[in-house]
């Protein structure tokens, strides 16, 4: 059984987690219609068995910002992702696959390659928005 992490973004994390090998398979980061169309070759071979997605719709607490700009860009950038996640889970369901939202809080982030490798044991190349994906689904 395979399972798909999902950091969405401009830079969309995508991190597949094999069940049965107890393994990432991929940790990678791409745009979000590269993604889906990896996602839906990977699905059409092996079954994907669930998505998880973090859900900046979940999102409770905003940091605060120095100015308006900051505040602008932020909102805009929220609006984006959250647009994401729900694009995420209509594809999701379009194509039969169970869509598990995870909310930010819930999700180990932001590790440093040297971090992440020690905790996965995975030796390939990662980005943040990769990490992140893959911790939404490691060891489960």
């Amino acid at each position: 059984m395979v399972i798909v992490g999902i950091d969405p973004g401009v830079h969309t994390g995508v991190a597949l987690w094999d069940t049965s090998e107890r393994r990432l398979l991929v940790v990678t980061c791409c745009g979000i219609v590269e993604a889906m169309e990896m996602l839906h070759a990977f699905h059409v071979s092996r079954r994907i068995s669930i998505v998880s997605i973090e859900d900046a719709r979940q999102r409770r607490w905003i940091p605060r910002e120095r100015d308006y700009r900051q505040i602008k860009g932020r909102a805009m950038g929220a609006g984006s992702v959250k647009r994401d996640c729900s694009v995420w889970e209509e594809w999701c369901r379009y194509h039969g696959i169970e869509f598990n939202p995870i909310p930010p809080r819930n999700n180990r982030t932001k590790l440093t390659a040297l971090q992440f490798a020690g905790i996965t044991g995975y030796d390939g190349r990662t980005n943040e928005h990769g990490r992140d994906a893959a911790m939404l689904v490691y060891g489960i």
